[in-house]
């Protein structure tokens, strides 16, 4: 499956499947589009028509380079995929990682809150140590043989149960050392609650932190406000650039959400930037159509014009030796995830799970509260082995959407969740997200093309 685009003055062709990118001249990125299904000769004259000034030499050689790439696997690579996309009802399932509700409660009310203000349409609650120990236990126990283990401590807000989230990290600490295993921790947190004590332990132990910032003050403050009705932005933001500053080289990221509100999210990526922030995430809003934050068909043209201009921007911060990393624009074009990976997804409901502060399981932390998703608790395992079979076959090639999409070995069929709000079930799609998605693939693709060039300059 060939894909074909023209970005940044360059012409771009990427085969789907061996994921081999070319940047080409207009002869061959016309030559590579009619090569299939056009006869040689009528190629030949087509092209000579429509670059009079190429002679049918050059034509030739251009016929005879993609005859070669192709040969090698490089061009028009067949989907050796399909057939290994193996019956993942009959896969063993390993639990390598889960998100750890500590806190359904939250001091911020921000409004578009998937999780209804951090309760998930359900009562505040708060997890106990006892709860949290059998959950680490419960991970250790289905994790098999695999030795590297990932909690995230989430919520609500996870600050709000502090206590606790120090004393799980000691426990697993522990675990780690009877069983051979390695804990990877990650904290998210919207930083109301960060002081010196949390700095300190997260830079000590969190393997990775989220702080969420929605950009500029005006932005952030409109939708992300107190129980009070004041914005947050002018308490987190110090506090957010003392916690970086502080944390050296370890993991971290500034996670945004853009919204109708600010559909000119690259001044919000670009404002962070500005504060001192290098890693960092802006996210699609997902929300009921009728909400008025919620993404227009309007809104597209604009957004894919926002994803150019951000990426031509990150270039030029990399020529000036001020690099920032975009999320999604992290891509590796030479290994990247493996296979496995590609085709399986993100592991939800199998080697991802949520845990509610009372010990229930959900397959990730978007389908905490809806009962058709609970999947049994901590001490029982997994009951609801039905659903979690449906979770298994929930990947590229499940989806009947995905069958001829030149991205799904990128998206590996996209979010479950985001497709079942969308369209009520986890192997639909979640068609607004997916175009998003596709043309940040595009701009990623196109900024390692840009990087290759200079480089080889």
């Amino acid at each position: 499956m060939i894909h074909q685009y023209k970005l940044g003055g360059y012409n771009i062709v990427l085969d789907a499947f061996s994921s081999s990118v070319h940047c080409v001249d207009d002869l061959a990125y016309d030559a590579i589009a009619l090569y299939e299904g056009t006869p040689k000769q009528e190629l030949i004259s087509t092209l000579s028509e429509r670059y009079p000034d190429v002679t049918e030499q050059d034509i030739l050689d251009t016929i005879s380079d993609i005859e070669e790439l192709k040969a090698q696997g490089k061009l028009f690579s067949e989907d050796e995929y399909a057939d290994k996309a193996f019956d993942f009802k009959n896969r063993h399932t390993q639990v390598k990682a889960l998100c750890l509700h500590v806190a359904h409660t939250c001091n911020l009310n921000c409004e578009y809150c998937f999780a209804s203000q951090g309760k998930y349409h359900g009562e505040k609650a708060i997890m106990s140590l006892e709860t949290g120990k059998r959950a680490l236990d419960f991970l250790v126990e289905n994790s098999k043989g695999r030795t590297n283990l990932e909690v995230d401590f989430f919520g609500g807000e996870p600050l709000m149960n502090f206590d606790v989230v120090k004393e799980l990290v000691a426990y697993g600490r522990e675990l780690e050392k009877k069983h051979g295993k390695n804990f990877r921790f990650t904290l998210t947190t919207n930083g109301m609650l960060i002081d010196d004590d949390v700095i300190e332990f997260s830079n000590k132990e969190m393997h990775n932190v989220v702080l969420s910032l929605d950009g500029r003050k005006d932005v952030h403050d409109r939708l992300r406000k107190t129980y009070t009705g004041q914005g947050s932005y002018d308490t987190i933001v110090p506090k957010f650039q003392k916690f970086v500053k502080e944390r050296g080289d370890k993991g971290y990221y500034v996670r945004g959400t853009f919204t109708h509100n600010n559909i000119d999210f690259t001044s919000d990526i670009l404002h962070m930037a500005d504060l001192g922030f290098t890693e960092l995430s802006m996210e699609p809003v997902v929300c009921a159509p009728d909400d008025p934050y919620a993404l227009t068909e309007e809104d597209f043209p604009v957004l894919c014009e926002q994803y150019e201009k951000l990426a031509f921007e990150m270039l030029r911060r990399e020529k000036e030796g001020k690099p920032i990393t975009f999320y999604h624009y992290m891509i590796d074009l030479e290994g990247g995830p493996c296979i496995y990976k590609r085709i399986s997804g993100c592991g939800s409901g199998t080697e991802y799970l949520a845990v509610t502060p009372w010990g229930e399981l959900y397959p990730c932390h978007q389908f905490v509260g809806d009962e058709k998703y609970s999947m049994g608790d901590i001490w029982r395992g997994v009951t609801n082995t039905e659903l979690q079979n449906e979770f298994k076959m929930c990947n590229a090639y499940a989806r009947e959407d995905c069958k001829d999409c030149w991205a799904k070995l990128y998206c590996s069929g996209g979010c479950a969740a985001n497709a079942y709000h969308a369209t009520g079930s986890i192997t639909g799609i979640y068609e607004y997200g997916c175009r998003l998605f596709k043309k940040r693939i595009e701009c990623a693709i196109m900024m390692k093309v840009a990087q290759a060039l200079e480089d080889a300059e």
